[in-house]
C-alpha cells in the first residue's frame, strides 16, 4: 500500500495541496497565538522612575489586607489615606521631608495626560532643568518635554500660566511642575512623602503606625503613579491573545477537519476502484491515514516555520496599536511549536481517522457509478453527534437562564458558546444545505433558461461539497455577528440603564480629578431653580463565602437629592431609608435582604456594620451600591446633578452653572448629552481584541474558502466537459460555477447568521431576566462586509479554477480520470 500512496499524493496533487494549505495555516494561527500568549506571561522588572533619585518615600495605607481562612486578601483602596499628622512630625525631626502631590492637568496644546507635581519633587526622578529657571509664582510653571518654550503662555483647567522652564522627558510621563504652594491649592491631599533621612531611622519612626510603608530600593517604584501598569497589561494581553488564540484555534481546527473529510469524500470512485482490485477495507483505511501523517508533518513543520515569523509581527503590531506596552516582544519559547505541531498532526490524524472508516466501508461499486449525487451524505455517527451537540447548547442554555443568568454576560461565556453551536450545526450542515440551496435558488430556477435550475439541482445534489464549502463561511459569519452582536447588545443594554436611571436635568461634572471645591459648590447651591444633588465616587469592599473580597462600586450622595435626580431599579426597600447607619446594595450581593445587617470597608479601609435600606435589581452588573457621604471618608465631589425647580426656565439654569463653575473649570451637559457621553461601552482592548479575532478568522477562512473552492470545482472536469459537449459555451459554464459558487457562500452566510441569532437571543433573554429590556443588535454592516468578501473570494477562486480546467477541449476533459 506505500507505493499505492506514494502514487496517490502524485497523480492527486492538487487535493494534498489544499489539505497541506489548509493544516498549515492551522498550525500557524495556533503557533503565532501560543507564542504571544506564552510572551504575555512574564513582565521585565521595572525599577522606580518618578523617585529614582528618593533617599525614602513614605507611604500612607493604600491597600486593604482582610484575612481569611485561605489566607490574606487585598485590595486597592479607593481613597487611599494620607501618612498620619503625628508620623509626619516625627519623621520632621529626622530630616527634610518633601510632600509628594500627583493631579490631572488639562492644557491646550501639551499632551492630554499631562500630570502635575510639585517642583521640589522634580529633582527626585531626576528631571533636570534644560532652559529657563525653577517656578516661583503661582502662575508659572516648568514643562517637561519640548512641547512649550520658556515664555509661552498656556491655557490650563486651572487658569492661564506662563512657563518658565522645560526639563528633559524621562518617557515614563508627561510632567508640569509648579511652586509647591500652587500644587498644594491644586491638590490639597498628599499621600505620600520623600524623607532625607537613614532608611532604619524613618521605619522607627512610624513603627506600629497601621497601614504606613516605607519604600527604599526597587521597592520606590509602587510610589509611582502606576505601579500595577505591568501586571494589568499582562492580564490584558492575556485575555486578548487567550481569547484570540482559543479562537484561532477552533477555527483552524473546525475548517481543517472539515478539509480533510471533504479531500477523502472527493476519492469515493478512487476508494471503489482499489476495492474492485482487491483491497481491503483495512488497507484503504491504512493508505488514508498514512496519506495524513504524511501531509500532516510537513503541513504542522511548515506551519511552525511561519509561525515563528509571524508571531513577532503581530507583537510589533500589539505595540503599535496600545494594546500592549511598549517592552513587549516575542520571547524564546517552544512550548507553543510543540502545541501547534501536535494539534496538528492530532487535528490531521483525527480528521483522516474519521474519514478512513468511511473510506473503508466503500463497496466495489462505487467505482461503476457515474452519478455524483450524494445519495447517503450524512453517517448515522456524523448526526447523532451534531445532534448531541445541539442539544447541549440547549441544555447549558436554559440551565444559565435559571441559575445564573449574569453569567451569560460575561465575556468568557459569549466568546465560548458560539463555538458549540457552530460545530453542531456544521456536523448537521449536510442535513441543512440541501433545504436552503433550494429555497435560494426558488426565484432563480423559475426564470427563463436552465442556469437556475442547474444551480440548485448541482448544489443540492453535492450537499458534502455544498458542506464543505460552506464551513468557512459559516464560521465568520457566525463569530461576527456572536463577537460584535454581544458587545453591541450589552452596550446598549448598559445604555438603556444608564438612560433610565438619569433623572436630573442636567448633570455637572469637573474639570480635573480632585473634584469640585467648597466655594465652587456653595456657588452651584446657589444657582435659582436649581436643585443641586453632589455626589463622590467611592467603593465598598465586603468579604462573601468568607473567603472572597469583592469590591463594588460606591457612589455617596445625600437620600433627598438621591431620590430627586435618580431613578434607582429597586427591588425592595426604599431610597429614603438611606442614612449613616445604612447602604442600598444590588442583588449580587451574597446579603441582600432588607433590614439586615452587613459588614463592610469603606473606601479609606474602614470597617463598618451597616443596616441594608433597599435592594437595586442586578441588571448588566453596573448597579454597584449606595451610601451616604459620611461612608465615604475623603471622596472628592466629581457629579452634580441638578434638577430644575417648577417653573424655572432650563436656559436660565444652565447659563447660571456655568457661571458657577466658569472659574475652577467643569462642564455642565443636558441631560441626553450626559447620557451618551457617560454610557458604557466595551473598552477599546476588548474591541480591538474582538477585531483582531474576526481578522485573523476571516484571513484564515478566506483562505480555506478559496482553497476548498479549488478542490471543489477542480474534481469537476467531467461535469464541466459534458456540459460543454451538450453545448453550453466555456462562458456558460464560467457563468454557473459563479452562480453555484455565490449561492454556497449564501447558505454558509445564513447558517452563520442562524448561528448567531440563536445566541444573541441568549444573551437578550438573559438581560430579560435581570430586569434590562433592551433591543437585539446585529452588526448587519459587518456581517454583509464579510459575506460580501466571502462571495468575492468564493466566486473569483472558483471561476479561476474552472477557466484554468476549460482550457482543454470537450474531449480530453470527458477523457480525464477522477
Amino acid at each position: 500500500m506505500l507505493s499505492i500512496t506514494l502514487g496517490t499524493l502524485r497523480t492527486r496533487w492538487g487535493t494534498f495541496v489544499g489539505s497541506f494549505v489548509a493544516l498549515s495555516l492551522g498550525v500557524t494561527l495556533i503557533a503565532v497565538m501560543g507564542l504571544a500568549l506564552a510572551s504575555s506571561l512574564d513582565a521585565p522588572d521595572r525599577g522606580p522612575e518618578r523617585f529614582a533619585a528618593a533617599p525614602v518615600v513614605v507611604k500612607g495605607q493604600d491597600t486593604l489586607e482582610v484575612p481569611t481562612s485561605l489566607g490574606d486578601r487585598t485590595r486597592k483602596l479607593a481613597q487611599p489615606r494620607a501618612v498620619p499628622r503625628d508620623a509626619v512630625a516625627k519623621l520632621r525631626k529626622l530630616g527634610t521631608v518633601v510632600e509628594d502631590r500627583s493631579f490631572t492637568v488639562r492644557a491646550g496644546g501639551l499632551p492630554a495626560d499631562l500630570v502635575g507635581h510639585p517642583w521640589s519633587t522634580a529633582a527626585f526622578a531626576p528631571y533636570h532643568l534644560e532652559a529657563g529657571r525653577a517656578p516661583e509664582a503661582a502662575d508659572e510653571v516648568v514643562v517637561s518635554g519640548d512641547r512649550a518654550r520658556p515664555g509661552s503662555r498656556v491655557r490650563t483647567d486651572g487658569g492661564t500660566v506662563r512657563v518658565v522652564g522645560t526639563v528633559g522627558g524621562l518617557g515614563f510621563e508627561d510632567a508640569v511642575f509648579y511652586t509647591d504652594a500652587r500644587a498644594a491649592e491644586l491638590s490639597p491631599r498628599s499621600l505620600q512623602l520623600v524623607v532625607d533621612a537613614d532608611a532604619a531611622a524613618v521605619r522607627e519612626a512610624v513603627r506600629g503606625i497601621g497601614g504606613v510603608q516605607v519604600l527604599t530600593g526597587d521597592a520606590r517604584r509602587y510610589a509611582d503613579a502606576d505601579p500595577d501598569r505591568d501586571s494589568e497589561a499582562l492580564t490584558a494581553m492575556n485575555a486578548m491573545f487567550g481569547t484570540a488564540g482559543g479562537v484561532a484555534g477552533f477555527v483552524s481546527v473546525f475548517v481543517v477537519a472539515s478539509t480533510f473529510a471533504f479531500a477523502v469524500a472527493q476519492r469515493r470512485r478512487e476508494f471503489g476502484l482499489l476495492r474492485t482490485a482487491g483491497a481491503t477495507p483495512g488497507q484503504i483505511r491504512r493508505m488514508v491515514v498514512s496519506e495524513a501523517l504524511a501531509v500532516g508533518v510537513l503541513a504542522s513543520a511548515a506551519g511552525c516555520v511561519l509561525g515563528s515569523h509571524g508571531a513577532p509581527r503581530l507583537a510589533e503590531w500589539a505595540v503599535d496599536e496600545n494594546l500592549a506596552p511598549r517592552w513587549f516582544t516575542v520571547g524564546d519559547h517552544t512550548w507553543p511549536y510543540h502545541m501547534a505541531f501536535w494539534t496538528g498532526m492530532f487535528v490531521a490524524l483525527g480528521g483522516a481517522l474519521a474519514a478512513s472508516w468511511r473510506a473503508g466501508r466503500t463497496g466495489p461499486t462505487e467505482a461503476l457509478r457515474e452519478a455524483s449525487a450524494d445519495t447517503r451524505p450524512m453517517t448515522g455517527g456524523r448526526r447523532l453527534f451534531g445532534a448531541a451537540l445541539l442539544i447541549t447548547a440547549a441544555v447549558t442554555l436554559i440551565l444559565a437562564l435559571v441559575t445564573n443568568p449574569g453569567g451569560l454576560l460575561q465575556r468568557k461565556t459569549y466568546v465560548s458558546r458560539p463555538m458549540l453551536l457552530i460545530t453542531a450545526v456544521a456536523l448537521l450542515a449536510p442535513v441543512l444545505v440541501g433545504p436552503l440551496a433550494r429555497l435560494i435558488a426558488w426565484l432563480p430556477a423559475r426564470l427563463p433558461g436552465a442556469g437556475g435550475m442547474l444551480v440548485r439541482e448541482n448544489a443540492a445534489a453535492g450537499v458534502r461539497r455544498t458542506a464543505a464549502v460552506a464551513a468557512p463561511v459559516l464560521a465568520t459569519v457566525a463569530l461576527a455577528g456572536s463577537l460584535l452582536g454581544a458587545t453591541a447588545t450589552l452596550d446598549a443594554a448598559k445604555a438603556t440603564e444608564v438612560r433610565e436611571q438619569t433623572a436630573a436635568d442636567f448633570v455637572v461634572t469637573p474639570a480635573g480629578d480632585a473634584g469640585f471645591d467648597e466655594a465652587t459648590l456653595r456657588r452651584l447651591r446657589a444657582v435659582s431653580g436649581a436643585e443641586v444633588s453632589a455626589s463622590a465616587s467611592s467603593a465598598v469592599y465586603v468579604l462573601e463565602d468568607g473567603v472572597a473580597l469583592i469590591r463594588s462600586d460606591a457612589r455617596a450622595v445625600e437620600p433627598e437629592g438621591l431620590a430627586a435626580t435618580v431613578r434607582l431599579p429597586l427591588a425592595a426597600g426604599k431610597v429614603s431609608d438611606l442614612d449613616d447607619d445604612s447602604i442600598i446594595v444590588n442583588g449580587e450581593w451574597e446579603t441582600h435582604t432588607v433590614g439586615e445587617r452587613v459588614d463592610v470597608w469603606l473606601g479609606d479601609g474602614t470597617r463598618k456594620s451597616l443596616k441594608i435600606a433597599a435592594v437595586m435589581t442586578v441588571g448588566t452588573g453596573d448597579n454597584g451600591v449606595y451610601v451616604t457621604p459620611r461612608n465615604a471618608p475623603a471622596a472628592p465631589v466629581d457629579r452634580v446633578d441638578v434638577r430644575l425647580a417648577d417653573g424655572a426656565g432650563a436656559g436660565t439654569v444652565a447659563a447660571g452653572l456655568r457661571r458657577a463653575v466658569r472659574a475652577s473649570g467643569g462642564q455642565v451637559l443636558a441631560r441626553d448629552a450626559w447620557v451618551r457621553a457617560t454610557c458604557p461601552v466595551t473598552d477599546g482592548t476588548t474591541r480591538t481584541g474582538f477585531f483582531l479575532v474576526l481578522g485573523i478568522a476571516l484571513l484564515y477562512t478566506g483562505i480555506s474558502l478559496a482553497n476548498t473552492m479549488v478542490m471543489a470545482t477542480s474534481d469537476r472536469v467531467r461535469e464541466f466537459a459534458v456540459l460543454r459537449l451538450a453545448g453550453a459555451t466555456g462562458r456558460q459554464v464560467l457563468r454557473l460555477v459563479g452562480a453555484e459558487a455565490l449561492m454556497v457562500v449564501t447558505v454558509g452566510g445564513l447558517l452563520g447568521a442562524l448561528v448567531a441569532g440563536l445566541d444573541l437571543v441568549g444573551m437578550w433573554s438573559a438581560l430579560g431576566l435581570l430586569s434590562v429590556r433592551t433591543s437585539i443588535e446585529i452588526p448587519w454592516a459587518t456581517l454583509a462586509a464579510v459575506l460580501g468578501a466571502c462571495g468575492v473570494l468564493g466566486v473569483l477562486s472558483a471561476v479561476a479554477a474552472a477557466g484554468v480546467s476549460l482550457r482543454r477541449s470537450a474531449v480530453d476533459l470527458a477523457g480525464v480520470r477522477e
